[in-house]
């Protein structure tokens, strides 16, 4: 069962780990990788990544990505979105403090984030239009 524009946006703004694809070329699949991301209903879901990275270079270059989260307890759901990037901008450690704590347990958040400062390098932020949803709740399996 499909679930309504407020059902998928809440599921969405939950800390899901979200599969994110890009066109990675003619002659491969996409590239899909595992990512933390974050989002606010009717907003525009956003993420950090290595500046100059692979999947840096590949966003830019195709300016389309997608994203999915998904569940399996206590119900099989699933929300993606697609669509073009709106922006990618240098990060800031607001944003690297803001998602650590979206996920990380709050005993975490310090070790990570001086761990993120010291080995991560320089970030950028990229920002997504949801233009295109697909989302369903499959039930208990």
């Amino acid at each position: 069962m499909a679930l309504s524009k407020d059902e998928r946006e809440q599921f969405l703004a939950e800390p899901h780990v979200a599969a994110l694809s890009v066109h990675a070329g003619a002659d491969r699949g996409p590239l899909t990788v595992p990512i933390w991301y974050q989002y606010t209903p009717g907003g525009d879901p956003w993420f950090i990544t290595g500046k100059g990275s692979r999947k840096h270079r590949l966003i830019e270059s195709s300016g389309f990505l997608s994203l999915m989260v998904e569940r399996v307890e206590p119900t099989v759901r699933y929300v993606a979105v697609d669509g073009p990037v709106l922006r990618i901008e240098p990060g800031t450690d607001d944003q690297l403090v803001e998602m650590t704590k979206r996920y990380l347990a709050p005993e975490h958040v310090e070790p990570y984030l001086e761990f993120a400062r010291r080995e991560h390098g320089e970030s950028v932020a990229v920002f997504v239009k949801a233009e295109h949803w697909l989302s369903a709740d499959l039930g208990a399996v």
